[in-house]
């Protein structure tokens, strides 16, 4: 089956409470986020983008095993899309998970005003619950008017955490639910470089997913901890409204909450089992290459022979030649070594790769995975799919500035 859709990317003002005047901002068919799209497992999703905004851009299907052509890399996978302009995109999803759009030119400043929203593409048996809550986490760095500190270019930025905003909160896709309900929460953090430790408060369940691929075994959860482009799925029972915060360093910061508004007569009290496991290739024994990609640059950060703030292995932006390549179905262990002083979310297009425990066994599958400073984490990837695909910092800003490259698998 077929299912089409249409995104249209737009300047918006925002609503003007008596206390503020409007926020300009951009956004996919008259909203940020954008409007779900969702897409059954196998199935094909065709979108038409459509590019108001009055200037290029493209978007980019974050988690998707997707098509090379169609992965929204301008420069890299196609050409950017004018202003004016269209472009269809059309791909099979491969995995039942959570997933997200989102611009992928000048991203640090698009994304930031607004060009995101949630793919869901769904299980052919979808776990048993009363509700299924997309929980979009952000934040806005917003002048007293609530309009945006037009900084998006800053170099402060650039070189250190990435710009991250003043004012925070979740964008829950359903603003209540009954006491007793088993819900899906899906959270997404959309956040250009804040790195959201979540408490969640109100619950009790399990962790299913993470960044789209079911965990093969559901594990209790207390902070979860997500990366900019990060997701996480949890199955749990409601008690409470449903409160989100995130410890600040120095204080606990509400997020919003979803609230209780009556009880369900029939409550669930199955136990909360692992979803279904998409079809992901294994390696084999030993990977057939290890290798290294030492992050590089930014403020406190020391000498690097990269032309530009950020570095990979001293390389600053694309080279012409990838970084990696490598022939379709090998495994390779990739060392992620951060001699920074921040930390980066690095992630892989077109892919999902384990993350690798220090007793050298696999853990689980992500796409995007985060690295503190001066810390390091080794990942594993089988390759699989052929084509030229990106590797960058998913701290928007890190990219734009030096951190990314590529690999191509042949």
């Amino acid at each position: 089956m077929n299912h089409a859709a249409e995104v249209t990317a737009t300047k918006l003002m925002g609503p003007e409470p008596s206390k503020y005047g409007p926020t300009p901002s951009l956004g996919f068919n008259g909203s940020t986020p954008g409007p779900l799209l969702k897409v059954r497992q196998s199935e094909e999703l065709a979108v038409t983008f459509e590019n108001r905004t009055g200037e290029a851009s493209s978007v980019h299907w974050h988690g998707i095993r997707i098509s090379n052509g169609m992965d929204g890399v301008p420069g890299l996978t196609q050409e950017a899309v004018l202003d004016g302009a269209d472009f269809d995109y059309r791909f099979v999803a491969p995995d039942a998970g959570t997933f997200w759009y989102h611009s992928h030119s000048r991203s640090w400043e698009q994304v930031a005003r607004g060009l995101y929203g949630p793919l869901i593409v769904e299980e052919i048996t979808p776990p048993d619950v009363d509700a299924d809550i997309i929980v979009i986490v952000d934040d806005w760095r917003l002048d007293e008017d609530a309009t945006f500190i037009d900084d998006f270019d800053g170099m402060f930025h650039f070189a250190h955490g990435g710009r991250m905003g003043n004012y925070a909160k979740v964008i829950p896709s359903q603003s209540s639910v009954r006491r007793g309900d088993r819900v899906r929460l899906r959270l997404i953090n959309t956040a250009n470089a804040r790195v959201f430790p979540l408490d969640l408060t109100g619950i009790e369940g399990k962790l299913v997913a993470l960044d789209g691929m079911p965990l093969e075994h559901v594990e209790n959860f207390g902070t979860v901890t997500l990366a900019p482009a990060q997701r996480a799925d949890i199955i749990a029972d409601v008690a409470d409204d449903i409160e989100f915060s995130f410890w600040t360093g120095q204080d606990d910061y509400a997020l919003g909450a979803i609230v209780v508004e009556g009880s369900n007569p029939s409550p669930r009290s199955a136990e909360i089992l692992p979803l279904p496991s998409n079809d992901m290739a294994k390696p084999r024994g030993e990977p057939e290459r290890r290798e290294i990609l030492r992050m590089q640059g930014g403020a406190m950060g020391g000498q690097h022979p990269g032309e530009d703030i950020w570095s990979f292995n001293g390389v600053s932006d694309l080279p012409d030649q990838p970084w990696l390549k490598a022939e379709r179905g090998s495994a390779v262990q990739i060392s992620l070594v951060n001699d920074t002083s921040f930390p980066h979310g690095i992630h892989l297009h077109g892919h999902h790769f384990y993350e690798v425990a220090e007793d050298g066994s696999l853990g689980p599958l992500r796409d995007t995975s985060l690295v503190n400073a001066r810390e390091s984490r080794d990942i594993l990837c089988v390759f699989e799919n052929p084509g030229k695909w990106l590797l960058h910092c998913h701290m928007l800003g890190h990219s734009a500035t030096g951190m990314k490259t590529w690999v191509e698998v042949t």
